[in-house]
């Protein structure tokens, strides 16, 4: 589950597709990463609908969301 805070200064946790669904509503100022919060039109986001493709099974696994 995934930190966030809506606009009107309240907080949640989400998963991942809802996280999705907010940032391309609008309906979240920030989300918390491991590295910090995230704050919506100030820094940078990741994609929507993303594609990876991986050599090897592990590789997803290593991956530090």
């Amino acid at each position: 589950m995934i930190r966030v805070a809506y606009n009107d200064n309240s907080y949640d946790y989400v998963t991942e597709k809802i996280l999705d669904n907010l940032i391309e509503s609008n309906n979240i100022a920030k989300f918390k990463r491991i590295t910090g919060w995230v704050t919506v039109g100030v820094d940078p986001l990741r994609k929507a609908n993303r594609e990876h493709t991986y050599r090897y099974p592990n590789e997803l696994k290593k991956q530090a969301w």
